[in-house]
């Protein structure tokens, strides 16, 4: 057991006894969590994860809620592209421990730079709040590919997931992912946004075909959830993608907003199959698209801020109990609704707990603290979301 952990359990019985009742207040409200705990036995996780919770300072919870660029993190100090951890970072997350750091190919050179930026980087969030930071990356295969085929490492890409799919082999596809899940690890990693859980039967959409794993609901099921026990046995975190489907949408919201006009049941009938056969394998987070869903919510709203989605479709028809991650919230679906201050606010509100990547973290966190001094966000409603994010590293990650 690292120190960090060490000396958590040895605080004060009057701070155990505090830290107990963070944990039971925050699963109070949350049925399918405490279930979850309940049945796998975790019960001392979820109390080591009160002691932490209840360790950090309001201004530190509201920045575990954040999974930002390393640009981002230390835009204060620097505009430069990020490829090593020193000072700056170190200062940066003492400044705002936040939940996770997400790199992308510009920050990778090598297979020394990398593993050397990221155990600085670890090293640095323990110091600061005694929590790890995750250490993320988009690496999915084909086109969003990070590290395979990056010229600076001696790793091939494993291709597109469509191809995997059309084999119809989900041992294949568990293998895909153990290889990936294995060089991930190597380097220093902790996090991958993948897989995709998009059925992408829609033949005038060609967003998500290479992507996805195929037109099929059940295919690309048991190809989510052999991927899922794959990256999940490297000891890498992963996350379904992009709730409640985007895979049909027309369009693509990284510039524009795009529609479903399925109701809850016709989504329950193909989009949902892939992210519930992701859950039952225990995929720990899911991350929710831009999709808007008017037949759902009655408006035009993206699912990323609505509870309609998030809440009534991920939490309570499909039961999931782990962190709900937003899609990147600099994406134009979703800026050009809220201001910069309040994007992330919102899609908090209607039930995420992670915030991905905001246009501007300076005004994001400083939104997310006025919400919270104001009231408009409860200490309740943070203690949930910084739980679930603290208790998914203290259950998944090696000690520290």
């Amino acid at each position: 057991m690292g120190v960090a952990r060490g000396l958590c359990s040895r605080r004060a019985a009057s701070d155990g006894q505090f830290a107990q009742r963070v944990a039971w207040e925050v699963l109070q409200g949350h049925m399918a969590l405490r279930r979850s705990i309940r049945a796998s036995k975790d019960l001392s996780d979820a109390f080591e994860t009160g002691q932490l919770v209840q360790g950090l300072s309001t201004e530190q919870k509201v920045a575990q809620l954040f999974f930002v660029t390393p640009e981002s993190l230390v835009a204060h100090y620097t505009d430069a592209t990020v490829t090593d951890a020193g000072d700056l970072t170190r200062q940066a997350l003492a400044d705002r421990p936040v939940g996770g750091i997400i790199y992308f190919a510009q920050n990778l050179t090598s297979a020394d730079q990398t593993k050397r930026m990221l155990a600085n980087t670890a090293a640095y969030a323990i110091e600061a709040c005694g929590i790890p930071v995750l250490l993320e990356v988009d690496e999915e295969g084909g086109s969003v590919s990070r590290v395979g085929g990056n010229s600076g490492f001696d790793i091939a890409n494993v291709g597109d997931m469509r191809a995997v799919g059309d084999t119809g082999d989900a041992s294949y596809a568990h293998d895909v992912a153990t290889h990936v899940g294995t060089y991930l690890r190597m380097l220093g990693f902790t996090a991958n946004f993948a897989p995709v859980a998009d059925v992408a039967n829609n033949p005038e959409s060609q967003t998500m075909f290479w992507r996805s794993f195929g037109s099929d609901e059940q295919l690309v099921a048991d190809m989510v959830a052999a991927q899922v026990h794959g990256l999940t046995e490297q000891r890498i975190l992963c996350c379904a993608k992009h709730f409640p489907g985007i895979g049909a949408a027309e369009g693509d919201s990284h510039d524009e907003a795009i529609y479903t006009q399925k109701t809850a049941d016709e989504l329950a009938q193909v989009e949902l199959v892939p992210f519930a056969a992701a859950i039952e394998a225990g995929v720990p987070m899911v991350m929710v698209g831009h999709l808007s869903c008017p037949a759902i919510t009655g408006d035009d709203l993206p699912a990323s801020v609505s509870s309609e989605v998030m809440v009534g479709l991920l939490r309570e028809r499909l039961g999931f109990s782990g962190v709900v991650v937003t899609d990147s919230l600099s994406m134009g679906a979703i800026v050009e609704r809220y201001g910069l201050d309040r994007v992330c606010v919102e899609a908090f509100l209607a039930g995420a707990d992670a915030l991905l990547m905001p246009a501007d973290f300076d005004a994001a966190y400083q939104g997310m603290l006025d919400a919270v001094a104001s009231g408009e966000v409860s200490q309740e409603r943070l203690n949930a979301s910084v739980f679930r994010i603290v208790y998914m590293k203290v259950k998944n990650l090696p000690p520290w």
